[in-house]
């Protein structure tokens, strides 16, 4: 008879592995996708024979501004703007999904009390029972039946084949992204500061000019004036000195409305309402940039904060594809639970016979109507691809910007230096129209255009000043400083 028993134990075991195996067998064939490798390669130089690795990306913001009143501008956007401080509670959001992601393969344990009041029908096998006498008293059970316990259940799901696992990894490696989309915005804001702080310089120095060309305008208009009471001149070319110094009396106040919006410009990046901006507009044309040190492309894959973000970004799709993949799998779930029930109150610590507990094991596999399963897979393989492609753009992007400040440096240097020799040019040629037309060997024309010229030349050569101000930001910014 026991050898009966332990055969039949014995099939049942097989039984309950082959079917356990058909559920492996069945749920792990899953639909394939497209398997592609992002491409990191990228060029030896930034398109010069240069290979030195010295980077200005790993100089620290203060010592690259060696300005101290935009360092404070800096020091106080860091502190106060508000969309950075956005993203800090994006990072913040991130970390929590973590946790949360974290406490799905730790056992779930609950502690509860319980009570209620249970009456099934007489002719049920449930109501039947409940006609017998208690069994403590011999009295006939209370109808209807009250149920009073308390105890603790736990609740586990296996992570066997590290669904729940990598979900997590994804969820750290958005976590990291996030902080990365932080240091990346900390380079966009500096950089944006900086620019705006160097437009402020040159409108300042453009409206310095003006101002000392409108002196040299009133001028000639008191010369012309007297020319004409002397008959040397007519009433046209007073006229034409005179709508001169009012076009330039006009447009002092159009750059000094552009002054008011960079300041406010600057103001709302640094949180704060409308005030003056101090800075220090002497020397501007005269500053010296040093030559910028650029480094290998290759240290862009470290430096640039928008490609470490895209990377792991990467990185937690593909941890996400995983994680959808198994759910084809069979997922085991373990159930229990232990605490004390009776129908009295009384009764209820009585050991060991109010004692009740269960213990469960779940091997459940999807078979039939795996739709939403497939859905989710395909579409984490979708937002894999999405990433890597995005990868792979952020560095061809971030080549592409390096690049082009190269040589806007380059170029802009030689422009400013031809633009120098020409305003030098045009300023010299002011005195000697004024001199050729004293001897009347030169009419009102010739003065009014040369001076005309000479002032353009001189806010010409403070824009081209700027923008090599603004290479210079810009390409700090492309090499991925600032956030160090």
């Amino acid at each position: 008879m026991k050898m009966i028993i332990i055969k039949n134990k014995i099939k049942i075991t097989l039984c309950v592995l082959a079917l356990a195996l058909a559920l492996i067998q069945t749920s792990c064939i899953g639909p394939s996708i497209i398997n592609r490798t992002e491409n990191k390669k990228v060029p030896v130089n930034y398109g010069s024979n240069n290979s030195d690795t010295i980077n200005v990306a790993n100089m620290n913001w203060r010592k690259y501004f060696n300005d101290q009143n935009l360092i404070c501008l800096i020091d106080t956007a860091l502190k106060n703007n508000q969309e950075l401080n956005i993203v800090m509670q994006e990072i913040n959001i991130a970390k929590n999904e973590v946790r949360a992601k974290k406490g799905a393969y730790i056992p779930m344990l609950d502690v509860g009390i319980e009570t209620g009041v249970h009456k099934p029908g007489k002719y049920t096998i449930e109501g039947a029972t409940e006609e017998a006498n208690d069994i403590v008293t011999g009295k006939k059970n209370p109808d209807p039946m009250s149920n009073y316990g308390f105890g603790a259940n736990i609740s586990w799901e296996v992570d066997i084949w590290g669904k729940l696992r990598n979900a997590k990894k994804a969820a750290v490696n958005k976590y990291l992204a996030s902080i990365d989309g932080k240091n990346f915005m900390v380079t966009n804001l500096i950089s944006e500061i900086a620019n705006s702080y160097y437009e402020l310089l040159a409108l300042d120095n453009q409206l310095e000019i003006l101002k000392t060309n409108i002196k040299i305008y009133q001028n000639s208009l008191e010369i012309v004036k007297l020319e004409k009471i002397a008959a040397r001149t007519t009433e046209l070319a007073v006229r034409r000195f005179e709508a001169e110094v009012l076009k330039n009396q006009s447009k002092q106040f159009y750059i000094e409305q552009e002054i008011i919006k960079t300041e406010n410009e600057i103001n709302f990046l640094l949180g704060r309402f409308p005030q003056k901006i101090n800075r220090d507009t002497t020397n501007f044309l005269n500053f010296q940039l040093d030559s910028i040190h650029s480094g290998v492309p290759t240290q862009l894959l470290e430096n640039r904060p928008d490609i470490k973000q895209a990377e792991r970004e990467l990185t937690a799709t593909k941890l996400e594809v995983k994680s959808t993949k198994a759910e084809f799998y069979p997922a085991l779930k373990i159930t229990a639970g232990a605490g004390y029930g009776a129908f009295n109150p009384k009764y209820i610590i009585e050991t060991p016979l109010s004692i009740v507990y269960n213990l469960a094991g779940n091997l459940v596999a999807p078979l039939i109507n795996r739709n939403a399963i497939k859905a989710n897979y395909f579409n984490a393989s979708s937002k894999q691809l999405q990433a890597m492609y995005n990868y792979e753009r952020s560095i061809l992007n971030a080549h592409v910007e390096v690049a082009n400040q190269i040589s806007n440096i380059g170029n802009l240097k030689k422009s400013f230096e031809l633009k120098a020799r020409q305003t030098q040019t045009l300023t010299e040629s002011i005195e000697i129209s004024k001199t050729l037309y004293k001897s009347a060997r030169a009419d009102y024309m010739e003065v009014l255009l040369t001076q005309r010229d000479a002032l353009d030349s001189k806010i010409e050569l403070i824009e081209t000043k700027k923008q090599q101000f603004h290479a210079r930001v810009n390409l700090y910014k492309a090499l991925g400083g600032g956030w160090k």
